[in-house]
């Protein structure tokens, strides 16, 4: 995602241990990484606070890195190739990626191994032009950042888990990564509904950009999604894993965890602060940020103590985060997010909770179906697909959702659910989007989620 990523280009894979330990007692694991915790008011646990959303109590919203849909789910669908289906339950619903590239290339078949040893360009010229205007069709020849390895479907067995996922819940297959380019550039939509800056072009003024190499960028006056939702007395957390260690070092680049396969005092290694749009603003810069920012740890406390806050966004460090080409796994990304949806569902808050898990960007990944149109509120081009998923008892189960969508949308469902039905209050492309009522049942909601 930073600037050091380009640099980590072609390193082997390993496997990394699972980050969420299950727990049994009720208890947040042991370990600074764990958040499982199980509760109910039956077992004398905590019991969960009434929510205060309209149509959904509490929110988790976890950011993967670096895929598009079809790397993950065009082996999954089933519609044909161009096919544009309209029914919406299953993978039948869905169209499947083709069988080779406009060049007539085969696919790369994307395992572990290949995940963390390749890492395509994903920069916002070189994507543009692989895009082509949306033929989509210069991914693997005729460009200077084409490359056999950027048509790659991911494994049957490597990817199984979040396609389980998809199967039980709700999957989006026109979520579109909100301008081309690298992860902070679309991370900022999360926050702010539109375009700031591209690419990875700075760092935030806070803990850990002295371990990265991007030149740092701190923004004033702006409002962002939190300060809407704090403002109308909702809570609101990011939980950042790493957060604390690099906090406690104090200037300083503190040793890689032991099982960060490189080894290194950096990405993928280390809290990341380029990663959380927040931080970029100087009402939430600094060691403190200001209340909102949090360890991943505290997960496991606010699940198991009944103070999950109304809002949370979840990032793992860059190693489980799937990103390609720094020996990062799929399958360490995966344990990620299930022991994360495990722990949820262990806790009083099972039924209580919706899970979105993206990616925040395509990384330079070839998908087949073309983006929108440049958007009309920042000028600025959107990406290829990526998968969203909701999960949980809120989702419509099986469905496949065909609805455009971008980051920008859960911005716009935050917006409605927790601050009344009034979206658009950044006035960006909060305005414009759709919300993603298409991937919740109506049965299960207090009030039915607008789709537009």
């Amino acid at each position: 995602m930073t600037g050091m990523r380009p640099l980590l280009y072609g390193l082997a894979a390993v496997v990394t241990a699972p980050l969420l330990a299950s727990c049994v007692t009720g208890k947040a694991g042991a370990g600074g990484s764990s958040a499982g915790a199980t509760g109910s008011s039956s077992t004398g646990l905590a019991t969960c606070p009434a929510g205060t959303g309209m149509g959904v109590d509490h929110v988790i919203v976890v950011v993967q890195e670096n895929h598009t849909f079809d790397t993950y789910f065009g082996q999954w669908c089933t519609a044909p190739t161009g096919s544009n289906p309209t029914c919406t339950m299953g993978p039948s619903c869905c169209e499947a990626g083709p069988a080779t590239d406009p060049s007539g290339a085969a696919p790369v078949m994307l395992d572990d191994i290949q995940n963390g040893d390749f890492d395509p360009n994903h920069a916002q010229a070189c994507e543009l032009s692989e895009i082509d205007g949306g033929k989509m069709d210069r991914f693997v020849a005729g460009t200077a950042c084409s490359n056999a390895g950027n048509f790659a479907y991911a494994t049957a067995a490597v990817i199984k888990p979040y396609r389980d996922l998809a199967a039980q819940n709700a999957i989006a297959d026109r979520y579109f990564q909100p301008i081309a380019g690298q992860s902070s550039s679309n991370d900022m939509y999360l926050a702010v509904a539109k375009e700031v800056f591209i690419d990875n072009a700075y760092e935030p003024v806070a803990p850990g950009a002295q371990c990265e190499f991007a030149p740092m960028m701190s923004f004033a006056g702006q409002t962002t999604i939190a300060d809407l939702l704090k403002g109308a007395g909702k809570t609101f957390a990011w939980y950042g894993e790493g957060w604390d260690t690099i906090v406690a070092a104090n200037a300083m680049c503190p040793a890689a965890p032991a099982d960060c396969p490189l080894h290194l005092g950096t990405y993928p290694c280390l809290f990341d602060p380029g990663d959380v749009p927040f931080l970029y603003y100087t009402q939430f810069d600094g060691s403190n940020a200001s209340g909102i920012m949090h360890d991943y740890a505290q997960l496991a406390k606010d699940l198991g103590g009944g103070t999950l806050p109304d809002v949370s966004y979840v990032k793992a460090l860059g190693y489980r985060s799937e990103h390609p080409g720094v020996s990062d796994t799929i399958t360490a990304g995966e344990t990620f997010v299930t022991d994360l949806v495990t722990a949820v569902d262990g806790s009083c808050y099972k039924d209580k909770t919706l899970i979105l898990v993206t990616w925040d960007e395509g990384g330079g990944y070839f998908d087949h179906i073309a983006p929108p149109p440049t958007s009309p509120v920042d000028n600025q081009p959107y990406g290829t697909r990526l998968p969203l998923l909701a999960i949980g008892p809120y989702a419509l189960a099986g469905t496949v959702s065909h609805v455009l969508m971008e980051h920008s949308s859960i911005v716009k469902f935050l917006e409605w659910n927790y601050l009344g039905g009034q979206t658009g209050q950044l006035k960006a492309r909060d305005a414009v989007v759709n919300n993603i009522g298409s991937l919740l049942d109506p049965a299960k909601t207090k009030t039915a989620v607008p789709a537009m």
